[in-house]
C-alpha cells in the first residue's frame, strides 16, 4: 500500500515521522507551534487562503439563460416552526463561455461549504478557460469532464496537506504507547484544542452534478446524489421527463458491485444506507473516506480507495430540435419533495412546478426560487398536518435548484399558438388533503379573440371531460387543464394514475339550480385580469365574469 510520509517536528529535537495511506511523499514541515502554544505563521496563512473570498472565474460573463433557487436547511419544532442547524452548504454555477460553450452545476456540500464553493470555482477555471472548443468530439468533451473532476480533487486536497500533517503530528502525541513525549495536562487540553480546529478545517466534502452544452449538445457530468432532469415539450404541450443518470448511492446496484470488487461488503453498505454519514458512493474531498478509509468499519477491508470522485458522464444529447428546461436540483431539494410525497412521482412533480411558474415569472430567477419556495412550504405543510409522511419530514437540508430554459418562453410576451390571446396562469394545488397521491398538473387560461364558451377540465392522465356552463352575457376564456404522467429514468417510461380529481365525489358535480357547477379553481386572479384588460366592452355586457 503506498504512503504518504509527514517528517514534522513540533520541537527542534523531537522530530517524529508519521505515515497516512496515500501516495508516497517525503515531507519537512518547520515547527507547527511557537512555544507559546499561538498559531505559527503557516497555519494562519493557510486559515487566511482557505477563508479567501476572490473568484477564479471573476471575468467569466454569467448564463443569462438560467435562474437558480435556493432554501437553507431547517428543523422544525414541535410547535411548526423552522430553525436552521448551519449555515448554507450548496454551491451552484452558471456561466457562458466562448465558442458555443455553457457551464451549469449544482453541487451539495456537507460538514461545511469549502468543497463545494472550491470545486464550483476551480471547475469553472479546468473547463472554460480555453480547454473546450467547438472541434472537440464526444469522447474528447468526457476525457476533458473527467481530467477536470481529477484535478478538483487533487488540488482541494493541496490546499489542506499542511492542516492534514499538522492534524497526524498532533494525534501522535497523544497515543497512549508514545513514550517519548510526556505532556501535562494544560499542554494536552492545548494539543486537543487545536486538533479539534484542524477537523472544522480539514472535513468535509461535497456531491456535484454539472451540465456541459456544447454544439448544442448536452453532457452531464454526476458524482454523487443530485439529479439532472431534461424536460422535453412536445406541440400539444405534453412534458416529457428524462432523468439523465442514477444517483451514486448505497442501494445503487452497480455501485455496490464496484464496492464488492474492491473487497467492501456491499450487503452491510446497503443496509447501513450510509458511509461515513453520507448516502453517497462517489464525492468530491473528504479526506476521512479517501486517505482514512481502513479506520471506517464498512470500508475497512477494501483493498484500494473505494469512494472515489470520479464522474459518470452522460451524453452527448442533441439540443437542435429540443423545446424545454433543463433541471439541476441538489440532494436536499429532492430528499425534501420525496420526504413529502414519496419518490414515485418526484420527477413529475417538479417540472410541472416549473412549468407552472415559468408560465408566471417573467425571470427565471424567480421561477426557480418560487419553486424552492413550494417545496419548503409543501415539506412543511406535510410535517405540520400529522398525516403518515410526517415522521420523515421532521427537518431537511439545503436546497438548490437550476433551470436552464431550452427555446423556452417565460411568461412576459408568451402567446397561444393558435389564438393568440394572452396567457392569465393560474395556480393550483398540487395533491389533496385526503391523499399523498399526486398528478403532475400545469393550468393556463387563455382569452379567446372571439365569444366562446367555457371548456373545463382535460386531463389527459385520468381521461376526466367535464363540460361547463357558458356565462350568459360575456365572453369567457378557455381553462385547458394538462397534466403529463410520463415518466422516463434512464430507458423506462409508466404513466400515472391521474388521482389528483378521483377524490372528488359524484355529487361535488352536481349543477345547482343556476345550472353551475360548484367552483374548486380560485378563478378571482383571472377575472382581475380579465377586467383591467377588458373594462370597457365589460361594463357594458353588466360585469366580469360569473355572479
Amino acid at each position: 500500500m503506498f504512503k504518504r510520509i509527514y517528517l514534522v517536528g513540533y520541537g527542534c529535537n523531537n522530530a517524529k515521522v508519521i505515515t497516512s495511506p496515500a501516495h508516497f511523499e517525503l515531507r519537512l514541515f518547520p515547527r507547527t507551534r511557537e512555544r507559546n502554544g499561538a498559531p505559527s505563521t503557516m497555519a494562519a496563512q493557510r486559515k487566511n487562503l482557505m477563508q479567501s473570498h476572490q473568484s477564479w472565474t471573476d471575468d467569466l460573463p454569467l448564463c443569462q439563460m438560467c435562474g437558480v433557487g435556493t432554501a437553507p436547511n431547517c428543523v422544525y419544532g414541535p410547535d411548526g416552526k423552522g430553525t436552521q442547524s448551519h449555515t448554507n452548504e450548496d454551491g451552484h454555477l452558471g456561466f457562458r463561455g466562448e465558442d458555443g460553450c455553457f457551464l451549469y452545476g449544482v453541487f451539495n456540500g456537507y460538514d461545511g461549504s469549502r468543497v463545494a464553493s472550491f470545486a464550483s470555482q476551480c471547475l469553472t477555471a479546468e473547463l472554460l478557460l480555453g480547454q473546450l472548443n467547438s472541434s472537440h468530439t464526444d469522447n474528447d468533451v468526457r476525457r476533458i469532464l473527467t481530467q477536470a473532476f481529477d484535478v478538483v480533487e487533487k488540488s482541494y486536497f493541496k490546499t489542506i496537506d499542511d492542516a492534514l500533517a499538522e492534524k497526524a503530528h498532533l494525534s501522535n502525541y497523544l497515543l497512549p504507547h508514545n513514550e517519548n513525549v510526556s505532556f501535562h495536562h494544560s499542554q494536552s487540553q492545548k494539543v486537543q484544542e487545536r486538533l479539534k480546529e484542524l477537523e472544522q478545517e480539514v472535513s468535509g466534502g461535497a456531491t456535484a452534478v454539472v451540465a456541459l452544452i456544447l454544439n448544442n449538445k448536452l453532457y452531464i457530468a454526476n458524482v454523487g446524489t443530485n439529479r439532472a432532469l431534461l424536460c422535453k415539450s412536445s406541440s400539444d404541450g405534453q412534458n416529457q421527463v428524462l432523468q439523465i443518470g442514477r444517483p451514486h448511492s448505497t442501494d445503487n446496484e452497480d455501485e455496490l458491485q464496484r464496492l464488492a470488487a474492491l473487497g467492501v461488503d456491499s450487503a452491510r453498505v446497503k443496509q447501513a444506507g450510509q458511509i461515513a454519514g453520507q448516502s453517497s458512493t462517489r464525492r468530491l474531498g473528504d479526506y476521512r473516506v479517501k486517505f482514512n478509509y481502513n479506520d471506517i468499519d464498512l470500508l475497512s477491508a477494501a483493498k484500494t480507495r473505494p469512494i472515489i470522485s470520479e464522474p459518470e458522464i452522460h451524453g452527448s444529447q442533441p439540443l437542435d430540435s429540443v423545446t424545454g428546461f433543463l433541471l439541476l436540483l441538489s440532494e436536499g431539494l429532492i430528499n425534501a419533495l420525496e420526504s413529502a410525497h414519496g419518490a414515485e412521482q418526484a420527477n413529475q412533480e417538479i417540472v410541472a412546478m416549473v412549468a407552472a411558474e415559468l408560465a408566471q415569472q417573467t425571470s427565471l430567477e424567480a421561477a426557480a426560487q418560487s419553486v424552492v419556495e413550494r417545496v419548503k412550504r409543501l415539506h412543511h405543510d406535510v410535517y405540520v398536518s400529522g398525516r403518515q409522511r410526517a415522521t420523515y419530514c421532521s427537518r431537511h437540508e439545503d436546497m438548490t435548484l437550476l433551470i436552464r430554459t431550452l427555446n423556452y418562453p417565460l411568461a412576459e410576451g408568451a402567446l397561444t399558438p393558435t389564438q393568440g390571446g394572452r396567457i392569465y396562469p393560474v395556480s393550483i394545488p398540487y395533491s389533496n388533503s385526503q391523499s399523498t397521491s399526486k398528478t403532475s398538473v400545469t393550468l393556463s387560461l387563455v382569452m379567446p379573440s372571439q365569444s366562446g364558451t367555457l371548456t373545463n377540465g382535460t386531463n389527459t392522465a385520468s381521461t376526466l371531460e367535464e363540460e361547463g356552463t357558458p356565462t350568459p352575457g360575456s365572453q369567457s376564456p378557455t381553462a385547458t387543464l394538462q397534466s403529463t404522467n410520463t415518466q422516463t429514468q434512464s430507458s423506462s417510461s409508466s404513466s400515472g394514475d391521474g388521482s389528483l380529481f378521483r377524490q372528488r365525489g359524484s355529487q361535488a358535480a352536481q349543477p345547482d339550480e343556476t345550472g353551475r357547477v360548484p367552483p374548486y379553481v380560485d378563478f378571482s386572479q383571472f377575472y382581475h385580469l380579465w377586467g383591467s384588460d377588458h373594462s370597457d366592452s365589460q361594463s357594458a355586457q353588466g360585469g366580469l365574469g360569473p355572479q
